[in-house]
């Protein structure tokens, strides 16, 4: 009975709201609706056991539930996303402050970030290769007018990112974090620069070592199994596309310091990656960010774009141009997403089934943040910041030809 009236609250809080084109099918055979509209997702609760997500809605409960086996929701991802945001809102108790505190608590040492990147990138190259562009570009595309296919998107970021480093025939490049190695064989292919990429994920060494051998281009590039941290040396250009999330908020002065001393005089770092909007470098809400952290990304953080810029001057580095690209990693996620759902079938062979339901609420719920201005996207051009800038052009007008 108790449990009756707990369900009947529920359900009268939401019928109170906007029409919500949800369903909710129990253990018992009824049904609750909440639009006059066909439902776009269904959500079945297999007993009474599970009542307790749908009793506390956020999106870290939502998708432990899902994720684990609990329920079961069916519904487009982006649909399954919208909706639960909308559930969490309606009940939110507030952010959750634990998964915070233990996020922060965790060390960023060589082995625990080794670990975590073999957690998220070894899942296998076919997974990965099943919804990305043929390239393996695994971070935020370029769209210059929003009609390109995502794999033009790719490559027009990769020669948007190597256009405003002002890469030169013969000098050397380093790409911290090089993934499958798209940006070295481009950087290498078409504008003959000598390059290193550096990855901890073993598969994508693998594969990018082959792909460099497939290329011809072992004389001009090297791919390496390390940590950023173990780097010497100096390189005229460096890059860093989707990395610095595992850094670590308390450890970016540090990082950029690194990168100041493997930076070469008069070179030019670009920085690419995720920010949170949340000016205290807090996680996203309704437990959306402690839900990637258990389940997507272990010990990643996001810091604000204003702590980024700070920590690049702590870390002897002066910022020289920041490009906000949200909108089009909104626009990447959404096409990863319908690509992902699109191999559903294909995808189910390559993993088993719980990994495929992170990754299918992931990657729509990445999307939803980014064009809901949860989390953004920053390129972030510097060099060191004690020098003379002579070297750079007059205006922005190289980046764009």
């Amino acid at each position: 009975m108790f449990e009756q009236m707990l369900l009947s609250a529920w359900s009268a809080g939401l019928r109170g709201m906007p029409s919500l084109p949800l369903r909710v099918e129990l253990w018992d055979g009824r049904k609750l609706e909440f639009s006059a509209e066909p439902p776009r997702v269904t959500i079945r609760v297999p007993g009474r056991s599970a009542l307790r997500y749908l009793r506390s809605p956020s999106l870290y409960n939502l998708g432990r539930a899902y994720v684990e086996g609990d329920i079961d929701i069916k519904g487009r991802a982006a649909d399954i996303i919208s909706i639960g945001n909308t559930l969490a809102a309606s009940l939110d108790k507030g952010s959750s402050r634990l998964g915070e505190m233990l996020r922060r608590a965790t060390p960023h040492t060589r082995e625990s970030d080794a670990e975590a990147i073999r957690y998220h990138y070894d899942v296998s190259n076919d997974f990965y290769a099943a919804w990305l562009d043929p390239g393996m570009v695994y971070s935020c595309a370029y769209f210059e007018d929003g009609t390109e296919d995502l794999a033009t998107a790719q490559q027009k970021k990769i020669d948007h990112i190597l256009r405003k480093i002002d890469l030169r025939p013969g000098q050397t490049l380093l790409d911290i974090g090089c993934g499958w190695g798209a940006l070295v064989l481009r950087a290498a292919r078409h504008f003959g620069a000598r390059c290193v990429g550096i990855t901890l994920s073993e598969n994508q060494a693998a594969l990018a070592r082959e792909r460099v051998a497939r290329a011809g281009l072992q004389e001009q590039i090297e791919i390496r199994l390390q940590d950023y941290r173990d780097l010497e040396g100096q390189f005229e250009r460096i890059t860093s596309v989707g990395m610095f999330e595992h850094v670590g908020v308390q450890h970016l002065p540090e990082y950029f310091s690194r990168v100041n001393r493997l930076l070469a005089p008069g070179g030019i770092v670009m920085n690419h990656g995720i920010t949170t909007t949340n000016v205290d470098n807090r996680a996203t809400p309704y437990g959306g960010g402690e839900f990637i952290d258990r389940y997507v990304f272990p010990h990643g953080e996001l810091a604000h774009l204003s702590t980024v810029v700070r920590a690049m001057q702590e870390g002897g580095l002066e910022v020289r141009d920041v490009e906000n690209l949200r909108r089009h990693y909104a626009r990447t996620c959404a096409i990863w997403t319908e690509n992902f759902e699109s191999q559903a079938a294909h995808i189910r062979t390559l993993t088993d089934e719980k990994r495929f339901r992170i990754w299918h609420v992931y990657l729509a719920g990445c999307a939803y943040a980014f064009a809901h201005g949860r989390i953004s996207l920053y390129q972030i051009v510097c060099g060191k910041a004690d020098e003379d800038v002579e070297q750079l052009p007059w205006s922005r007008s190289y980046m764009y030809p």
